[in-house]
């Protein structure tokens, strides 16, 4: 069994996924080019949006314009820096985020309260994902900020909407692919607060914890960092090994998409290689998932779990 330690958190600065709030938390974005509600064309800012970000300083207004700009934030990817460069709007989302600590332990969180914080997290999701301000939110650290709701461990629905979407942030900067992101991560305590969600959360968490911890395996310096140690590694392994065996009683082919990608890339490392050959589950040798990933949508799946029994030597390089 892996134990996780608390995590000890030091607020100071600046993070973001696609999973997100929007209605509810963690809706997918859509990909397309779209219109604002009032005809503007996506990118464009609107005079009544600039309203919307001073009404953020104002307590008696912050609660609707978070609702409004949460809402609006996908038709307008330039709001980030406005956002950012506004007098008192990151401190005004950071008030919502610290507001809510109190309120994790014991379990004294509202649904209401849930929800704006989320919608305040989503703004600082499109900071995040900004490439204008991604740089100087990884310098304010302002993703500590969001480690105390990914270290909680209730059960109830608005204390994992807060997880959700806390996760969502971080997978949105991992997304990027910018080695920065990685190296701050790495110097924090994402990879133990994602394997702890990966044990033990909601199937969701479960797919977004383990889509970061994917993120930072693509990434050499994080592909060494886990298997710098023995120790990093096995606790690593143990997750994967347990979410596997959970897959069979309850199926999931996005998140088994996650883990086999995850194992893939553990494979091509040398030590991580030897030691996969005696610890990778039996399900994924035996052909158990093969109905579920038999879709052409699953080809890549397939792809990368024939890959990674060629490279434990389970297959031979033509796949016989």
């Amino acid at each position: 069994c892996v134990k996780h330690k608390s995590v000890k958190h030091q607020p100071a600065k600046n993070l973001s996924f696609r999973f997100m709030h929007r209605g509810s938390p963690l809706e997918k974005a859509p990909d397309g080019v779209l219109k604002a509600e009032n005809g503007t064309k996506k990118g464009k800012i609107p005079s009544h949006l600039y309203k919307l970000v001073k009404d953020l300083i104002d307590p008696e207004k912050r609660d609707t314009a978070l609702l409004e700009l949460s809402k609006k934030r996908e038709d307008f990817p330039d709001l980030a820096p406005i956002l950012w460069n506004s007098f008192g709007t990151i401190g005004a989302l950071l008030q919502e985020i610290v507001s809510i600590y109190p309120l994790l332990s014991p379990a004294r969180l509202t649904t209401e309260l849930s929800n704006r914080c989320c919608n305040a997290l989503a703004l600082l999701q499109c900071v995040a994902s900004h490439p204008e301000t991604r740089g100087t939110f990884l310098s304010a650290h302002i993703p500590l900020y969001l480690y105390p709701f990914l270290n909680t461990v209730c059960t109830y629905r608005q204390y994992e909407f807060l997880r959700l979407t806390s996760l969502g942030v971080i997978g949105a900067l991992v997304k990027m692919d910018d080695s920065d992101v990685i190296t701050f991560l790495l110097q924090t305590q994402i990879i133990p607060l994602c394997l702890r969600i990966m044990d033990n959360g909601s199937e969701l968490s479960k797919t977004v914890a383990t889509f970061i911890i994917q993120k930072i395996l693509l990434d050499d310096q994080g592909l060494a960092y886990i298997c710098h140690t023995f120790e990093r590694f096995s606790t690593v392994s143990d997750v994967l090994r347990k979410m596997v065996l959970g897959l069979v009683e309850q199926p999931s082919v996005r998140l088994l998409k996650h883990i086999c990608r995850c194992y893939l890339r553990l494979s091509e490392n040398s030590h991580a290689r030897e030691a996969l050959q005696t610890c990778i589950p039996s399900q994924l040798r035996d052909n158990t998932f093969a109905e579920d990933l038999q879709d052409d949508s699953e080809k890549l799946t397939r792809k990368w779990l024939q890959q990674l029994l060629r490279n434990i030597g389970d297959l031979s390089p033509d796949g016989s």
